[in-house]
């Protein structure tokens, strides 16, 4: 269980690093994520910063831009936020829009299949 300090340095990182990349990181390959959600580690020596795409789902060199672009990303935050010690960022893929979808197609299916149509 996260403590008060680690989920609100989770909801700064996250609005920081989403201007970051809107503001600083000059990429067209970046121009389509939306981050969703950071876990920092409780001493603060790694963040998983999750990620989806907001049109296209398979966009390639989206997760290499990200690794690319990571350095300058943490740069910027130890310019802009005043803690000892940054995290190391790891982006990951959030597929739960994905799931989502899957289960309302297959809820849909299975109504049609039922005759009702409707839920």
């Amino acid at each position: 269980m996260a403590t008060f300090r680690i989920e609100r340095l989770n909801r700064e990182f996250l609005r920081r690093i989403a201007e970051i990349l809107t503001d600083r990181v000059k990429d067209d390959a970046l121009g389509g994520v939306i981050l969703t959600h950071v876990d920092c580690s409780r001493d603060l020596s790694h963040a998983k910063v999750y990620y989806t795409l907001l049109d296209d789902l398979s966009m390639p060199g989206v997760q290499s831009a990200l690794a690319a672009a990571s350095g300058k990303i943490r740069g910027c935050l130890g310019r802009d936020m005043h803690i000892r010690k940054i995290p190391e960022l790891h982006f990951i893929f959030d597929d739960s829009e994905l799931r989502a979808r899957d289960i309302d197609a297959l809820i849909d299916r299975v109504l049609k299949e039922d005759g009702t149509g409707k839920p």
